[in-house]
């Protein structure tokens, strides 16, 4: 199919009162190659840019999005500032990362708080357009209460560091528990064809309350608990290439085109450090899957 499809093609969501094509990109895989390696600098600036040129407007990110080389803020405040005034970009906090490379976790407001004027230094603003609270420990879900991490957040919120909230790595519970203390704008999760299924349910919900729905490891389809560059889930590997046969597209392509055609409120944030494989990823936006396609697909989950 095309790769000179924009990344509108998959229709806008409203995150809050920023509008974003539902087609957008992750950095995190900015930092190395698929082999492990280092990314090359110039070659990661130019996949910014190019996403940009070629429609994308939701840039997500994080503070411990950084390698020996290279840090993801870093990269998007090279590439991108002055940002576009449609440009949103999402971070995240809970997670972190000390400066050789440990990881650390924010349990009370003044680490979260340093996390987020973390983000803002790095990228360059005076406040964050969209911060995620992500609980729990790698690709496993967290459990517990994420009461009072979220109550911190939206006071930062209220103080003006932050434009709008989410939440990651969470269940039903969670999204419940969120929306009692301050409007949520998205949930971002771990999901994809074969992968967190259980989440089908938690889209409906995200639906029923305006909340975006988004999903990261969508194309590699990482198994919950072990690397995201470890082999992934290929199960139904041969009804995803039929699919793609079909319409002259890849199966990375079917498999974002699925997650976009599961509901209006699911967004797509593939991240590459390859520009290739990056405008294969945003003419996705433009792959229409037929009820047949779906309903095949669908069996496979």
């Amino acid at each position: 199919m095309s790769t000179t499809i924009n990344a509108n093609a998959a229709g806008t969501w409203e995150l809050g009162d920023r509008t974003v094509n539902r087609l957008g990109f992750g950095a995190m895989r900015l930092l190395n190659n698929a082999d492990g390696g280092p990314s090359d600098r110039g070659r990661a600036v130019e996949v910014l840019r190019t996403a940009v040129e070629l429609g994308v407007n939701h840039i997500d990110t994080a503070a411990f999005y950084f390698s020996a080389l290279r840090s993801a803020n870093e990269l998007i405040n090279t590439a991108l500032a002055p940002y576009p005034d449609d440009l949103v970009i999402t971070t995240k906090v809970g997670p972190g990362r000390d400066p050789s490379g440990d990881w650390v976790h924010a349990d009370d407001e003044k680490e979260l708080r340093g996390q987020v004027e973390e983000n803002i230094r790095q990228l360059g603003l005076d406040h964050l357009d969209v911060v995620n609270l992500r609980i729990g420990s790698g690709l496993d879900r967290g459990e517990g209460s994420l009461k009072e991490r979220f109550e911190a957040l939206a006071e930062l919120q209220r103080e003006g560091f932050i434009r709008h909230l989410g939440i990651s790595n969470v269940g039903v519970e969670h999204l419940e528990e969120a929306l009692a203390i301050a409007p949520v704008v998205c949930v971002q999760n771990q999901y994809g064809l074969v992968t967190r299924r259980e989440d089908d349910a938690l889209i409906e919900l995200c639906a029923k309350h305006g909340v975006a729905f988004v999903p990261f490891f969508a194309i590699g389809g990482a198994i919950p608990g072990a690397s995201p560059f470890g082999p992934a889930d290929r199960t139904g590997e041969d009804v995803v290439a039929e699919v793609a046969k079909a319409h002259g597209a890849t199966a990375a392509q079917v498999r974002l085109a699925w997650t976009l055609h599961k509901a209006p409120n699911v967004l797509a944030i593939p991240g590459t450090g390859d520009p290739a494989h990056l405008r294969e990823n945003v003419a996705a936006a433009g792959l229409r899957l037929t009820d047949e396609d779906m309903t095949r697909l669908e069996a496979i989950g």
